[in-house]
């Protein structure tokens, strides 16, 4: 077997719970029953991530705090908006005198770069680290090191090290419910194309389950293939001309879980496939196909880059202010995006053209008094405001 499958793999038999002791197991249980029932029924299906948070009485590091961000990848506009955000949130406690300086690195995609840089952030004395996780395993112990020398890791992404906090939301579920939809559309009887995003990612790897599972449950319902589209436009459309040139038979809907829903539409007009029933994630380009196309058939939920960066800086602050989470798992519900709703998500700035534009979701899917839930010390986030979240058709 080879290190390239070891990486999908591994995320896979943690979330079957099959790499962990049963009394991390058990302890993830009681962590988990800590939590108010409307925060617990989002972790079905991947109860097993969750361990015990290991910040109770952890000495945070004093104001003003210098905030460094890890990213493993800046190559698609989903990655680069989320930087943006990023930087405009930690910006705000910049201005109150919270924040002393903010500093990023970038390992595009070499998850031992993201170490080196992980370890380079320990020491120079960061005040906390936010990293999007480019490995569920690999960095963990560089994450160990920084709680050791004092420092709170929050990732974006599943880690499974107890000395983070993870910020994600349950992919699992995700996957299932998408591999639904089109299960639901198909009337239970067609041909998937199935486009992942980058191969080893732990996202792809929860995804994965979810959608096997759904798929399982429907079996007239066939994914006649995989490719990998790394979650970028130019090598999504790439795999998917190439899928269609060498699957001559009829495909009827693509399971992707990316922001691509349009280039996959149009990868489909440009072989002269019928229009097929597309998953994903909402993006404005998608909007704006949508409303030039009125045949393009679109389910999934909104990953957006706005409300991801929100958690997670607000999860970090609240963890400086001694508020104390009380698991290692922080699950954000994915908001709903159906066929029917693209009309109330879509803004005259929406283009086919628009890749750099994301859609807000209505409504705060982790609203103050819901993420209370989550620290034994709850106090309202300082310097957040929902509504106050920038305008797409305003950058």
């Amino acid at each position: 077997m080879d290190t390239h499958a070891v990486r999908i793999l591994l995320p896979a038999l943690l979330l079957a719970g099959l790499a962990l002791p049963n009394t991390a197991l058990a302890d993830g249980k009681a962590a988990l029953a800590t939590l108010p029932d409307n925060l617990r029924s989002l972790y079905v299906g991947a109860e097993q991530n969750v361990q015990p948070s290991a910040f109770d009485g952890f000495a945070m590091p004093a104001k003003p705090w210098k905030w460094c961000h890890s990213e493993s990848y800046q190559g698609n506009p989903w990655r680069v908006a989320l930087t943006s955000h990023f930087k405009s949130l930690v910006g705000a406690f910049q201005a109150d005198g919270s924040v002393s300086s903010f500093e990023l690195s970038d390992s595009n995609g070499d998850t031992s770069q993201q170490i080196a840089q992980l370890r380079a952030f320990i020491d120079k004395k960061c005040s906390i680290i936010t990293v999007v996780a480019g490995s569920s395993t690999a960095l963990n112990d560089a994450i160990e090191a920084a709680y050791k020398a004092g420092i709170p890791v929050v990732s974006v992404g599943l880690v499974t090290t107890p000395y983070a906090v993870s910020v994600d939301s349950n992919y699992i579920k995700f996957g299932y419910d998408m591999a639904k939809d089109i299960t639901t559309a198909l009337n239970g009887k067609g041909n998937v194309l199935r486009v992942e995003g980058i191969a080893g990612s732990p996202l792809v790897a929860e995804q994965r389950v979810g959608a096997d599972k759904g798929f399982a449950e429907s079996p007239d319902v066939k994914v006649v293939r995989d490719v990998n589209g790394n979650w970028t436009a130019a090598v999504t459309k790439t795999v998917v001309l190439q899928a269609l040139a060498t699957n001559p038979g009829p495909i009827e809907a693509v399971w992707t879980s990316g922001s691509e829903a349009r280039v996959v539409a149009e990868a489909f007009a440009q072989a002269g496939r019928p229009a097929p029933v597309i998953t994903g994630s909402i993006s404005g380009d998608a909007l704006g196909y949508w409303k030039a196309h009125p045949d393009f058939k679109f389910t999934g939920g909104a990953l957006l880059p706005s409300w991801t960066a929100q958690t997670a800086v607000r999860v970090g602050v609240r963890m400086l202010l001694g508020q104390e989470p009380k698991v290692s798992l922080v699950e954000i519900p994915v908001p709903d995006v159906k066929i029917g709703d693209l009309g109330s998500w879509y803004r005259s700035c929406m283009t086919a053209d628009a890749v750099s534009v994301f859609p807000v979701a209505p409504q705060d899917p982790m609203p103050e008094d819901l993420m209370n839930g989550y620290f034994k010390k709850p106090a309202p986030t300082p310097q957040f405001d929902y509504a106050k979240t920038p305008d797409p058709c305003a950058q």
